[in-house]
């Protein structure tokens, strides 16, 4: 410890300046207004990622249960193949 910190291991407003540190609480301020805003932005995109992504889920899963009423035997054998295949590689 050198000296300034032995006898003051925190600042005070005196310790900061002829304007008591107000700058750098204003900067500290500026900082996390910005910092807010991009989270804000950020969650903004991501939910409309993820309302996009179930829109296709579901878009999907309706064109399945579709094909699946359509040909059901196909479906059958497609997933019997699949689940031999996947024994097989594990």
């Amino acid at each position: 410890m050198n000296s300034e910190t032995s006898t003051h291991p925190f600042p005070t407003s005196a310790d900061t300046g002829p304007d008591g540190g107000a700058g750098e609480i204003r900067a500290l301020h500026s900082f996390a207004r910005k910092v807010h805003e991009a989270v804000d932005t950020l969650e903004q995109r991501i939910e409309s990622g993820s309302d996009r992504v179930l829109n296709m889920q579901q878009e999907y899963g309706d064109m399945a249960r579709e094909q699946v009423r359509a040909n059901p035997l196909a479906a059958l054998a497609a997933s019997f193949v699949a689940g031999f295949i996947l024994a097989k590689l594990l």
